[in-house]
C-alpha cells in the first residue's frame, strides 16, 4: 500500500472511517429496510488488523480489504457524499486491483445489496461480473468477482 494519496488507516482515523462509512451508506437504510452491514462493522478492529485504507485529508474515502489465499475480498468501499463525483471511488477501485496484484492475487470479490442498484451498475461498468444472488439472514446480496491480469 504505497500510493501517496491512498494510505493505511491509523487508529486516529477510526472516527472519520466510521463517519464516512455512515454517511455513504445511511441513505440505504430506508430502501433496504435494515442497517447496511458496513455501518455495523467494528471499524477500530478493522483498522487495528490493517484491513482499512483511506484517502483524503480529512478522510473522504474508505476501503476495507481482506486478502484470502486466492482472491482479495473488497469488504467495503465508502465515499463521503460530499466527495462523490470527484473520481475518489474510481481511484479506490483502481487501488483495489493494483493491491490485489501486488499480493499475487488475480481476482477481486465483493458483494452488494440487491436493492443498491447504483452499486450494481457501477461494479458492472468496472468489469465485475455477478456470480450469484444469495440471501444471508436479513440481507439479499449480489456477489461479484473480477478476474485480474498483470
Amino acid at each position: 500500500m504505497t500510493d501517496a494519496t491512498i494510505r493505511p488507516a491509523a487508529s486516529a482515523d477510526v472516527p472519520r472511517v466510521k463517519a464516512v462509512t455512515d454517511a455513504a451508506y445511511h441513505h440505504y437504510i430506508e430502501r433496504i429496510g435494515v442497517v447496511p452491514a458496513p455501518m455495523e462493522a467494528d471499524h477500530g478492529a478493522n483498522v487495528a488488523a490493517g484491513r482499512v485504507v483511506v484517502t483524503g485529508d480529512p478522510v473522504v474515502g474508505v476501503l476495507v480489504l481482506v486478502p484470502h489465499e486466492d482472491h482479495l475480498w473488497l469488504d467495503s468501499i465508502a465515499v463521503h457524499p460530499d466527495a462523490q463525483g470527484t473520481g475518489t471511488g474510481r481511484r479506490l477501485l483502481a487501488f483495489v486491483e493494483a493491491y490485489a496484484l501486488s499480493l499475487g492475487l488475480n481476482e477481486v470479490r465483493l458483494l452488494t445489496n440487491a436493492k443498491m442498484w447504483e452499486n450494481q451498475k457501477l461494479y458492472e461498468r468496472y468489469g465485475y461480473e455477478m456470480v450469484e444472488r444469495r440471501v444471508e439472514g436479513v440481507y439479499d446480496r449480489f456477489h461479484y468477482r473480477k478476474p485480474l491480469s498483470a
